[in-house]
């Protein structure tokens, strides 16, 4: 008797909730892998036109002054929008990640016109702006509009926008590992078979639409690195690893608190309404551009010219003629102001890959200091990549996302110790230095900066497990419970009563009490009937 209604109870919830995700999902990585593919092309068009724009420029120096005119308009224009659409703020993944966790509702038309646009204007204007926080956003984007469309519930709609998020980071970085770890690590914080299933499915449809289109378009599928030589690392390179990610660690702490420090500084800035501290990364971009190409766009042309082709020699990078390393340290120094400046600001562009240019050129000095003191030349590009993942990684605290995106963007496995060596000792510097997750703490500003926790109050509800609904012989930890909330008792059918774990399963005729802490109990409501009775679809 057990047996059939295990059967029984498995294929309902196949038929009325498994198969409705993977429809949902292959619909969300349809949409989000047209959206960030033709997104991702505009960008990579718009830094190549901001690169001549600003070389024409030097050769005509009087109209210099025309540039910081427009730069001006623009940072005005940026402003206004991000006052009207403030989801847009910065790179939106914080934002999106807040949308997958309920923690607010966004009109994905508005944000995904608004993010694309103002985005995309940032690249033509110069700005050290890259592609793949937007791309997260937009994805986001994607999932929740299918969801909404279809008339989906809640939960669902969180599914899809974690989902299309991993879409819209695969197809930026066409890495589908990454970016289905990405959504487990950093959406949700937990492993959710549900999340994990729409995510696989997504990105999977997403990179068949991405390199679909890219390839009949003509342009290249894949994002690697090509001019890097991974040689593998000896005793004495591992040890030359171990030092370097301590270094780019304390670099990354040191952006941390100086971004954080000066985002607290510029909500004090009031002139114009507010839009006037837009004006600051603004010309900064411009001057910065002005006087190094390396500081226009995301900084991939920065990251790849940094491949010394295994013989540890970089060349090729110049500012103003100095020589190889103070020019390394120069293009690092004003990505790291730029960066400060965007971020705190919140102007609507990625940051992403900037972040991996800063720690590439930190990387990058350090390969050239440490190969006088014994690190074999070849070890050096492979040795630039893991100080990359370190910043990154130092700055974020995902190192899982940190590890598989080294091993994506290489295309390298067989150097797993010094890539999670590294990866591990920032996790523990960002750990003793007491960093949050950088997009956390962004996610917490924005919501109080937005008033968003204005009336949460807490709220205890007691509810009934009805059978085949999606609680019914489910785990808690499988679950995806509203935001802020917990199941904190479990009233068996039999009377009794336990205090649940993640591990404890729930059947149909037991009841839960849930606490929450929300702003809107009627939708809490729904959100939980949605999960505890039963809903054929």
């Amino acid at each position: 008797m057990k047996t059939t209604t295990f059967f029984t109870r498995t294929a309902r919830r196949l038929r009325s909730y498994g198969l409705n995700l993977i429809f949902l999902s292959v619909l969300t990585g349809l949409f989000a892998g047209v959206v960030v593919t033709f997104y991702n092309i505009c960008t990579s068009y718009g830094e190549g036109v901001a690169e001549e724009a600003y070389a024409l420029l030097l050769e005509n120096p009087a109209f210099i002054p025309l540039l910081f005119v427009v730069l001006a308009i623009g940072a005005i224009l940026i402003g206004t929008l991000t006052k009207f659409v403030p989801m847009v703020k910065g790179s939106g993944i914080p934002q999106t990640e807040g949308a997958a966790r309920g923690l607010f509702r966004i009109r994905w038309y508005a944000v995904m016109c608004s993010m694309f646009a103002g985005s995309l204007a940032c690249v033509f204007l110069g700005l050290s702006a890259g592609s793949e926080g937007p791309s997260v956003q937009l994805g986001g984007c994607a999932g929740d509009a299918v969801a909404v469309s279809l008339k989906r519930s809640y939960m669902i709609r969180r599914l899809q926008i974690s989902a299309g998020a991993s879409a819209g980071f695969a197809v930026a970085f066409n890495a589908p590992i990454t970016g289905m770890i990405f959504s487990v690590e950093e959406a949700f914080k937990s492993l959710s078979p549900a999340a994990f299933i729409c995510s696989a499915i997504s990105v999977i449809t997403a990179l068949f639409v991405r390199n679909s289109v890219r390839g009949a378009l003509g342009f290249s599928v894949g994002f690697s690195f090509d001019n890097f030589v991974f040689a593998e690392a000896s005793y004495t390179d591992i040890a030359f690893v171990a030092l370097g990610a301590v270094i780019v660690a304390l670099v990354a702490v040191a952006f941390y608190y100086a971004m954080f420090a000066t985002k607290k500084a510029f909500t004090k800035v009031r002139f114009w309404g507010g839009r006037g501290k837009y004006l600051f990364p603004f010309l900064i971009a411009g001057v910065f551009g002005l006087i190094t190409s390396y500081c226009i766009g995301g900084g991939h042309g920065f990251i790849d010219a940094l491949s010394t082709g295994g013989t540890g020699d970089i060349s090729g990078i110049s500012v103003m003629g100095l020589s190889v390393g103070i020019s390394i340290a120069i293009i690092v120094i004003f990505r790291f102001i730029s960066m400060i400046s965007v971020m705190s600001v919140g102007v609507p562009c990625g940051v992403f890959v900037p972040m991996l240019a800063v720690g590439a050129g930190a990387g990058a000095l350090l390969s050239v200091g440490f190969q006088n003191i014994g690190m074999a030349p070849e070890f050096s590009d492979y040795f630039v990549i893991i100080c990359m993942a370190v910043f990154f990684t130092t700055f974020v605290r995902a190192p899982i996302t940190g590890i598989c995106m080294v091993f994506e963007l290489t295309g390298q496995f067989k150097n797993f110790l010094p890539a999670l060596l590294g990866i591990t000792i920032a996790y523990i510097v960002s750990e003793v230095c007491h960093l949050h997750p950088g997009y956390e703490k962004m996610l917490a500003q924005f919501i109080k900066s937005e008033g968003l926790d204005k009336n949460v109050r807490k709220v205890s509800l007691t509810l009934k497990i009805a059978e085949g609904s999606q609680a019914d012989g489910n785990r808690l930890r499988k679950i995806i419970w509203p935001a802020n909330g917990l199941v904190t008792e479990v009233i068996r059918a039999d009377g009794s009563t336990e205090v649940p774990d993640g591990a404890t399963t729930l059947s149909a005729g037991d009841s839960i009490v849930f606490e929450c802490e929300t702003d809107n109990e009627k939708s809490l409501k729904e959100y939980l009937a949605d999960i505890v009775e039963r809903h054929d679809i």
